[in-house]
């Protein structure tokens, strides 16, 4: 199967888990190191994370080795598991995005899937809560690769293994909400579609690279229209 490749981000980009992950992290943080309010202070927009536990444990003067971390990382995705069931701020979809991945899943010749800062569990389970899950055929995580610049590519092989061939970069678009979703397109020579539904605005926005920048994606023709021929 010849496709275009859309590599969908997650938080900000299709919905906001309610700071979900948030109060996980912070949990698990107390409960294996010690410390409160862990992140408090750490930029997480666009961070893959395992940057986001390196940072937070510099901060709190914390060492920890791989099996720390790995600790960290189980106890993390269990309690996600827990508090995604929970209300929180602004928690949901953003607009328009269940009727564009329901266009694009009628569309034969794109493919989408996902680029994202999350560790992989916690992706899954936050992407079945809300029903979108079964939108995406391959993706790459937080848990791939510490710098996200390095994840398109790999969602791309991953691609390739299921059977779909990509034509160049070119033919790959990341679609987010940050500067570091379109600098991690331009890492990897692909398109870029910027999203304002997270922390940057518009303007912010049309500042990056971007090939395209969009309010929300409630307008679905347009959005389509963009995606299909950039």
């Amino acid at each position: 199967v010849v496709a275009k490749i859309l590599l969908f981000d997650i938080d900000g980009t299709l919905l906001l888990s309610g700071r979900a992950g948030y109060r996980a992290l912070t949990r698990a943080f107390e409960e294996l190191f010690g410390v409160k309010q862990g992140f408090d202070g750490v930029p997480v927009a666009g961070m893959t994370d395992e940057l986001i536990l390196t940072d937070a444990l510099r901060r709190a003067g914390v060492v920890a080795d791989r099996v720390d971390r790995e600790r960290f990382h189980r106890r993390y995705c269990d309690l996600f598991g827990e508090e995604i069931h929970f209300p929180g701020p602004r928690k949901g979809l953003m607009p328009g995005v269940l009727t564009l991945l329901d266009r694009l899943s009628r569309v034969d010749e794109v493919k989408c899937g996902l680029v994202t800062g999350n560790f992989a569990h916690p992706a899954r389970i936050k992407l079945e809560h809300f029903d979108l899950w079964r939108f995406f055929h391959f993706g790459a995580y937080g848990d791939d690769a510490p710098v996200r610049d390095e994840l398109v590519s790999i969602a791309v092989a991953r691609a390739e293994r299921k059977g779909v061939t990509v034509q160049g970069a070119h033919h790959v678009v990341v679609i987010g909400d940050t500067p570091l979703d379109v600098q991690c397109a331009l890492a990897a020579g692909a398109r870029s579609v910027a999203v304002a539904t997270g922390t940057y605005d518009e303007v912010a926005l049309r500042g990056t690279k971007a090939d395209a920048v969009v309010s929300d994606f409630g307008e679905t023709d347009t959005v389509v229209e963009l995606l299909l021929d950039i």
